[in-house]
């Protein structure tokens, strides 16, 4: 069986614990290091507590040119904050044969030979790419919700899009809204309309249909739960509700992931999980779609161990038959 080598910068982070719970579990997968400056020298289970009994890791305060050029190395994982991928990589110059993927915002215009690693829209030149630039959680789940349309030409109007996030989306940094006082039965707006995810998400539609140029009317919410996103995105659809839905049938088939659902979804149906549920209905002319995903794992972690199954032609689902957290 092939063994890859892995390490992880920012190994301290949610990220960073999601992918550790996923790859010491992955029958492929073996750590070489995990590195954290605020965490060296210390266990992986003190910052990470679940992991009590699952591994003896430490976490590695070394030199990370050191760790990067460790020769037998197969794939590192980027999970410092945004901005800090690409300093890491100016200061620290990677060898050619190694595989990088980026959990940050940093490189997903592409730009540096970054690929953008959404396998529902790219699993080919993600195959053969040596760096991935993993998208962003709500970006996933709205993707995933307009892939089908964009690729028939369908997106002829504005898209609106309402979108519901659990806390973890904001990373481990205590902030004003983070706090449990704060977020406890409580719900709120943020950044509306101008959610940094637009612009990887229109990337993508247009890499589909080229020249789509109507707005993308998104409201993101902060949720009082921890883990998931629900996205529901409306826009005008002429035909029926079963002509869409096998317009998404089509377009997923082979996709092991994304599944349409002929019920509407909830977050528990996928949290934990490497699944986007997707239910359709039509109303007054308005093609309603509910994409439901878990922001850790589809939205970041699993989508990311996704993509390191398609570089090293493993099947695509590899260590990531993840059980829901139902009730």
């Amino acid at each position: 069986m092939t063994k890859l080598r892995i390490g992880i910068i920012g190994g301290a982070g949610y990220t960073g614990g999601e992918l550790l719970r996923i790859l010491i579990n992955h029958p492929n997968a073996e750590m070489a290091f995990v590195h954290s400056k605020s965490q060296a020298g210390k266990p992986v289970y003190n910052t990470h507590t679940d992991l009590l009994g699952d591994t003896d890791l430490t976490f590695s305060g070394d030199d990370t040119r050191d760790l990067v050029n460790q020769a037998d190395l197969s794939v590192i994982f980027l999970c410092s904050g945004h901005g800090e991928s690409a300093k890491f990589l100016a200061e620290n110059p990677i060898p050619e044969t190694l595989k990088v993927i980026d959990l940050s915002t940093d490189f997903r215009d592409q730009s540096n030979g970054f690929v953008y690693g959404l396998p529902e829209l790219q699993r080919e030149r993600i195959q053969s790419a040596t760096k991935i630039a993993n998208p962003g959680c709500f970006a996933t789940s709205i993707q995933l919700a307009l892939l089908p349309l964009a690729q028939a030409g369908l997106l002829t109007e504005a898209v609106q899009v309402s979108a519901i996030t659990g806390s973890t989306g904001a990373g481990q940094s205590l902030s004003p809204t983070t706090h449990f006082t704060w977020r406890n039965n409580n719900v709120s707006i943020y950044k509306a309309f101008t959610h940094q995810h637009l612009t990887e998400i229109r990337q993508s539609l247009n890499a589909l249909q080229p020249g789509f140029d109507q707005p993308i009317h998104f409201v993101p919410y902060r949720g009082d739960f921890t883990r998931g996103i629900m996205a529901n995105v409306y826009t005008p659809f002429a035909g029926s509700l079963d002509e869409a839905r096998q317009l998404f049938d089509h377009y997923y088939h082979g996709h092991p992931f994304t599944h349409l659902s002929n019920t509407p979804v909830d977050v528990k149906q996928v949290v934990n999980t490497n699944k986007c549920l997707i239910h359709l209905e039509k109303h007054d002319g308005q093609l309603l779609i509910s994409s439901v995903i878990d922001n850790l794992t589809k939205g970041a972690s699993g989508h990311a161990v996704q993509n390191m199954n398609l570089l090293f032609g493993l099947p695509e689902d590899t260590g990531l038959r993840l059980k829901a957290v139902a009730f």
